[in-house]
């Protein structure tokens, strides 16, 4: 669909928002196979946390990163996303068998990067990196997303909590940090995430009071 993805983001996510610019994409067949190649800025600046999505450490960044960080998705926010990421089919199934509860009736959606992890954020000067899941996701999900990838790092989940409190502690915020916490369930169920399993499984009971199945192999796509 057009304005998914990377090019959809090139042209409908403002330029205020920091993340590596897009110069051209190469398209590529041959019979079966099929490449497409991208051609970005040069970012110099390493990810938070290389080689895995959560946090195994304090990183230290600085006031002014956060700002930059929830300046950034309160501008994404204003964007006019066309995918709609986290779809109401997959939570229907998802939240049963990954929370242990209904789903929602309803879901409140805003613009959102919809895979906001420690392996997509650079360090001082923060960019936003990937985006191929980018669109319309549930009030609350990227920071709730955020948010478990850091549940290793009490310090630093904490202070997301603080940092996104009006949306996180909102009902329909609620509902958005649950799906993230499917999402990351399903992961575990898939094999990720062993370190931070117990740590995704006492957060989900806190907030639904139930304690979720243990996470069993699963194919439910999102």
């Amino acid at each position: 669909m057009q304005g998914e993805g990377i090019v959809g983001a090139s042209l409908l996510v403002s330029d205020a928002v920091p993340r590596p610019r897009l110069h051209a994409v190469h398209d590529w067949t041959d019979s079966e196979w099929a490449f497409e190649a991208e051609a970005f800025d040069y970012v110099a600046q390493p990810v938070v946390s290389p080689g895995r999505a959560d946090l195994d450490r304090d990183p230290g960044l600085p006031d002014a990163w956060w700002d930059d960080l929830c300046q950034a998705l309160g501008t994404l926010s204003e964007a006019d996303g066309v995918r709609v990421t986290v779809r109401d089919e997959w939570m229907e199934r998802a939240f049963p068998l990954f929370l242990g509860i209904p789903a929602p009736a309803k879901v409140e959606r805003m613009t959102g990067h919809g895979d906001l992890h420690w392996g997509n954020l650079t360090v001082v000067p923060m960019n936003l990196l990937d985006w191929e899941r980018w669109g319309r996701v549930p009030l609350g999900f990227d920071a709730g997303l955020l948010h478990a990838n850091s549940l290793l790092v009490p310090g630093v989940a904490d202070r997301i909590r603080k940092r996104f409190a009006s949306i996180l502690d909102s009902p329909a915020g609620r509902i958005g940090e649950l799906a993230a916490l499917a999402e990351m369930l399903q992961a575990v169920a898939r094999g990720w995430y062993p370190d931070l399993a117990p740590c995704l499984l006492a957060h989900a009971e806190i907030l639904t009071g139930v304690r979720p199945p243990v996470p069993a192999h699963s194919e439910v796509t999102a």
